[in-house]
């Protein structure tokens, strides 16, 4: 049998609740900041049971899209509901927990070498790098790209050539891991708060202290809500 004559597979129903959120954002013009209808409104206007509408809320607050405010309804966090298949979110999820631990051996090392070794071109490499990160809080950004930097820059502050190749080898799951975090409600202020305590450490000349500040920092970054998904519940 070719791959085209595969069985075919009908859409679960939370999916077609997504598809039809994504839709009522659309036409309504809604923004991020905008609160969505209560979940008894959807369930009723849609036709479907609460049950549904709930995990269509879960699937869209683990992609970092929403945000549940407990009593006081659901909102969105972005202008666009642009989700991604269930498969994805689930291959990510199997992923995560051995890109953190990689994360924390690797980078709680180059923390505490940087603190040891940094040059004062390292230093304003750091600074720049949560200055550009600043900005990009105080724009209401993630501030992907920066926080990117400034790990580029602890890791280069390390001088350690083989710490250096290793970061790169898993390039794309740190990544990976950095958008994961950094969607999740108030999390790029947070990152900025630690990324200035390993900085303060690494000027410090003071490596344990940075070392626990970054491992500190790699825990962070592990508490994402995807990691408390269960995807079973979907159906």
């Amino acid at each position: 049998m070719t791959e085209s004559l595969r069985p075919l597979t009908r859409p679960r129903l939370y999916e077609q609740v997504v598809d039809r959120l994504r839709e009522y954002v659309q036409h309504e013009h809604l923004h991020a900041g905008d609160r969505l209808p209560p979940e008894r409104d959807l369930a009723d206007r849609l036709g479907v049971s609460r049950t549904s509408v709930r995990q269509a809320i879960v699937a869209l607050e683990v992609q970092g899209l929403v945000e549940v405010r407990h009593g006081g309804g659901t909102y969105l966090l972005r202008d666009r509901l642009e989700t991604e298949p269930l498969e994805t979110m689930i291959d990510r999820r199997r992923r995560l927990p051995d890109v953190l631990d990689a994360r924390d051996a690797l980078e709680t090392k180059l923390a505490f070498l940087a603190a040891t070794r940094r040059t004062e071109e390292d230093l304003a490499e750091i600074d720049a790098a949560l200055a550009a990160m600043a900005e990009a809080v105080d724009r209401g950004e993630l501030g992907v790209s920066q926080d990117k930097r400034f790990h580029a820059a602890v890791t280069a502050a390390g001088h350690s050539p083989l710490l250096a190749a290793f970061m790169a080898e898993i390039a794309l799951p740190i990544a990976e891991s950095r958008e994961e975090s950094l969607r999740q409600p108030g999390r790029p202020a947070r990152s900025l708060d630690q990324h200035r305590a390993i900085a303060e450490a690494i000027r410090s000349r003071d490596p344990e202290a940075a070392a626990r500040a970054m491992h500190h920092h790699v825990v962070t970054v592990g508490h994402v809500k995807l990691l408390d998904w269960q995807a079973e519940a979907l159906g």
